[in-house]
């Protein structure tokens, strides 16, 4: 009996480590992914910018000698501005810290769109336009969310996921309720999102509450304390 304990507790012992090891792992791909949307979008997307100016300036200096510059070079600028509106959306798909660029809410918009293009059921977001919250609280629910809403949208079982951000009493809840149910954060094995999820909350010392069942689906709950500091996303 005692060598079943010890096994047991080797394995949860070895889970542990591959648990902070993946979180990690996620952690540095986080930054470096940081980092290329910032080249995208602060770099690559300012030069696209300026050479359309520099089109338009040598339109106006060419267009009494050569009248059709004016059509080509209003072609090209038409180019630049869907590469550059590209770039912007890969650099906001791409960086974890979208929520300090964009807040939470246009973050949890393009995490629903974007859940949306390959999800065959139907991905809905609620927000109430009166909810603020601190910086590292609106990063954290929406890293929750990602994971969460991301996890239930590749369940076989799942056809329908609802984003909630809203104020309860006196918190300010984050909510993911999907129809599936073979969501199970109590067994020995904890899956990746689950283990992110709970990273992301225990770091910014936030409740989470993952509960799922047959009858009910799945509820993922974080909240925080209503009071607006005043370092609160704008």
């Amino acid at each position: 009996m005692s060598g079943n304990f010890r096994a047991k507790g080797l394995a949860e012992g070895q889970q542990a480590g591959i648990a902070r090891m993946l979180v990690t792992a996620v952690h540095e791909c986080e930054k470096e992914l940081a980092r290329v949307s910032s080249l995208l979008h602060d770099e690559v997307s300012q030069v696209l910018s300026a050479i359309g100016l520099q089109l338009d300036v040598m339109r106006m200096d060419f267009q009494e000698r050569v009248p059709e510059i004016a059509g080509r070079t209003a072609e090209i600028q038409n180019m630049l501005e869907q590469v550059i509106n590209q770039l912007r959306e890969l650099s906001y798909e791409l960086n974890p810290s979208i929520v300090e660029r964009a807040g939470l809410k246009m973050a949890l918009d393009t995490l629903t769109g974007r859940i949306r293009k390959n999800f065959k059921g139907h991905c809905r977001l609620f927000y109430d336009p009166g909810v603020r919250l601190p910086m590292p609280i609106a990063t954290a629910f929406f890293k929750i969310a990602e994971r969460g809403v991301e996890d239930c949208a590749s369940r076989t079982d799942c056809s329908q996921i609802e984003i909630l951000v809203k104020r309860v009493q006196a918190e300010i809840v984050l909510e993911i309720r999907a129809d599936c149910h073979n969501f199970n954060p109590k067994t020995g094995s904890a899956t990746f999102p689950v283990m992110m999820m709970e990273y992301y909350a225990t770091q910014s010392e936030i409740p989470l509450s993952i509960k799922s069942s047959s009858e009910k689906g799945t509820l993922i709950r974080a909240a925080y304390p209503a009071a607006i500091p005043d370092n609160a996303e704008q």
